[in-house]
This record gives structure tokens, C-alpha cells and sequence, in this order.
């Protein structure tokens, strides 16, 4: 699908136990922006860690050149998923239709399973964060079913790409 803005996204995987080759998550989400015509900022594998969660993503919504912050992980009910306690507090305003659709996209995959999903999206100094659960799947859904389109600057009847902090 063609666009007139390529963004800048950093991919950010949440996990105490991925590496570099077992991370197929944020492999998937490197390949769909790519595919889609925009250009990895980075991508980074981060602890489940509430402080260094925020230290990344803060990182990320302070720089000018990222547009867009994708994580996966973290994301779930386990006393180790941090990603929605890190997180959120960084909002300026939440998305919550994001979160909302995700799971009605997810439903039709994974049936009553979906409400075991935090996703969550929101906006920060101009910057779009999508948190989406950490398996491949599920970056697959939240990618094709929501993010691709609202990251489209041509998707309309309306995308992101206007509340983002983009270059002149």
C-alpha cells in the first residue's frame, strides 16, 4: 500500500527471555513496516522491567526522528508483564479504540482467549506507541487490522500521520 509520509518506527520487544534469533515477534513487525514502505528507526530487546521499559520508550518519544514506537510483550496477567504499568503513565492521551478494536480483530481469531490481552495504544510528544501482546500473531493482527492504515497518510476518511511530530 503506497503512502506519501515514510515514518520513522522503533520496534521494541519486552521479554526476560528473547534474544536476537528466538525474538519472532519483532522480526514480524520489522518486515510489515518495512513491507509497508517506512524505515526502522531500531529495534531493541528490553527486560520486563517497569524502569528500564519507560528509560527505552522515553528515549524514543523524546528523540525527534521517531514517529512511532511498536512493543510487543508484556502485554498479559502474569506478575512479569509490565508493559501497560511502564508504560501508560508516559501518555499524553490514550487511544482507547485501539485496545478496543485489537480485541475484537483477535476474537475472530483466538475466540474469549482475547481478554487475556492488555493492548494499548497512545500519543507522547507527537509520538504514536502501540503495545501489542508478544506472539507473532497477534503483531500480525494489530499490524494488518489497525496500525498499517493509521499510519497511512493517505488511509482515509483519517490516520495519525497529522498528530505526529514529522519534519517540515
Amino acid at each position: 500500500m503506497a503512502h506519501a509520509k515514510t515514518l520513522s518506527i522503533a520496534v521494541v520487544t519486552v521479554s526476560d527471555t528473547r534474544t536476537e534469533e528466538t525474538d519472532k515477534s519483532g522480526i514480524v513487525l520489522v518486515e510489515l513496516l518495512s513491507e509497508a514502505g517506512h524505515a526502522l528507526h531500531s529495534k531493541t530487546i528490553v527486560k520486563d522491567d517497569v524502569y528500564k521499559l519507560r528509560e527505552i520508550v522515553s528515549r524514543h518519544i523524546a528523540d525527534p526522528v521517531v514517529h512511532a514506537v511498536l512493543l510487543t510483550g508484556g502485554t498479559g496477567f502474569t506478575a512479569r508483564d509490565n508493559t501497560l504499568k511502564a508504560i501508560k503513565p508516559l501518555f499524553d492521551v490514550d487511544i482507547d479504540g485501539f485496545g478496543e478494536l485489537f480485541r475484537q480483530l483477535s476474537y475472530t481469531e483466538i475466540g474469549s482467549s482475547t481478554i487475556q490481552s492488555r493492548a494499548f495504544a497512545g500519543m507522547a510528544n507527537g509520538t504514536i506507541i502501540f503495545c501489542l501482546p508478544g506472539s507473532p500473531g497477534a503483531c500480525r493482527t494489530g499490524w494488518n487490522g489497525i496500525i498499517r492504515e493509521q499510519l497511512d497518510s493517505e488511509h482515509r476518511p483519517c490516520n495519525f500521520t497529522d498528530k505526529l511530530k514529522l519534519e517540515v
